[in-house]
């Protein structure tokens, strides 16, 4: 389960943000995490609830936003939003030359400190 390991890395990057900044409690983080990434939403959810007892995150609430898969078609230059994980086609015309413009990503947005 790799959302362990992700889940470590946000704490790590969230923890060192938050003393940095002069602050001692992270009350809420948002993530932005693409349908493609691989990244499971409710493992990383788990896996952050699990962990973060132990650091300035320990009440944190972890909101993520679940980003479509989108591309660009170089066939028939159609832009196109689709709910799955993978793009195989273009929905508008079958063709099979495209460019993915979103849908990999996982980015910490902000955060919430007091």
């Amino acid at each position: 389960m790799h959302e362990l390991s992700i889940a470590q890395n946000i704490i790590e990057i969230i923890s060192e943000q938050c003393v940095r900044s002069g602050y001692s409690r992270i009350e809420s983080v948002n993530l932005r995490i693409g349908r493609a990434s691989g990244i499971m939403s409710d493992a990383l959810l788990f896996a952050f609830d699990a962990i973060k007892t132990e650091s300035v995150a320990a009440d944190a609430l972890l909101c993520i936003e679940e980003v479509p898969v989108s591309g660009r078609c170089s066939e028939c230059n159609s832009d196109f939003a689709v709910e799955e994980e993978y793009i195989l086609s273009c929905p508008h015309c079958g063709g099979n030359s495209f460019r993915m413009t979103a849908g990999r990503e996982m980015d910490i947005i902000d955060m919430e400190v007091s």
